[in-house]
């Protein structure tokens, strides 16, 4: 993948041209197609568990792909999917897999829903501030929602140049997908209509989105004070190893 990964030019320098707008919606519906292909389309359900901008590469014209299958699992279609150890990244981990260690399609689709904050926002998931404190991007972005500023929350190295309902799309999107209530999360094949224009997306509600993500995961036991020791670039291994602080 002759232009490496996405991550590089998300988290660039001034001399590397960011990516624009038209670039980044495609490489999230490239990722958001893939998905959609193993969890419904192959004959093996796969569940990535993994997934991040450090792990989408981008080929010599620009499009994603969902690499570094290094932590996913196979299943069959319709099989009772089993308790693993939690592996993934932090800040992408759901609450779910968090407590009960399994793994599923809705869980890779809430990581997906963090990509997408990562993508419009150009931010990592994660990531400290000059007080030492360890924001999330999902409450970051909820509360301009809550506010009606959905577009200040959009990366400043566009410019202003990028399709507003697009990008508030993808935002609102972002926060349906990082929902902590599996019921409320959308599957892939909803996932790509809302994106390809074929549906349209449910009105948020101050009832759907009344959540704080960090006071839901301290609520079940997920030390905050983890992340002010993990960056988000960390992949962990087991619940052990995120209480513990490795």
């Amino acid at each position: 993948m002759s232009n490496g990964s996405l991550d590089k030019y998300l988290y660039c320098d001034e001399e590397t041209v960011a990516l624009n707008w038209a670039q980044r919606f495609q490489i999230i519906k490239d990722i958001a197609s893939g998905l959609f292909y193993l969890h419904e389309k192959w004959e093996k359900m796969v569940i990535h568990r993994d997934i991040k901008a450090s792990n989408v590469l981008l080929d010599s014209e620009m499009n994603g792909r969902l690499g570094d299958f290094g932590l996913a699992r196979l299943y069959d279609h319709g099989t009772d999917l089993k308790t693993t150890h939690v592996v993934g990244t932090i800040g992408y981990l759901a609450p779910e897999l968090v407590c009960t260690g399994k793994a599923t399609p809705l869980t890779d689709v809430f990581a997906f829903g963090m990509f997408l904050l990562e993508v419009v926002c150009g931010k990592r998931p994660v990531s400290s501030n000059a007080r030492g404190n360890q924001p999330l991007l999902v409450d970051w972005v909820l509360e301009h929602w809550n506010q009606g500023s959905l577009t200040e929350v959009v990366d400043t190295r566009l410019q202003s140049e990028y399709n507003v309902d697009e990008a508030c799309l993808v935002l609102k999107l972002g926060l349906l997908c990082a929902q902590p209530f599996t019921n409320v999360r959308p599957n892939m094949q909803s996932i790509m209509r809302y994106l390809d224009g074929d549906s349209q997306l449910p009105e948020l509600t101050d009832t759907d989105m009344s959540f704080s993500l960090l006071s839901l995961m301290q609520h079940e036991g997920f030390d905050p004070y983890t992340l002010s020791y993990l960056s988000s670039k960390t992949s962990i291994g087991t619940i052990s190893d995120i209480s513990g602080g490795r």
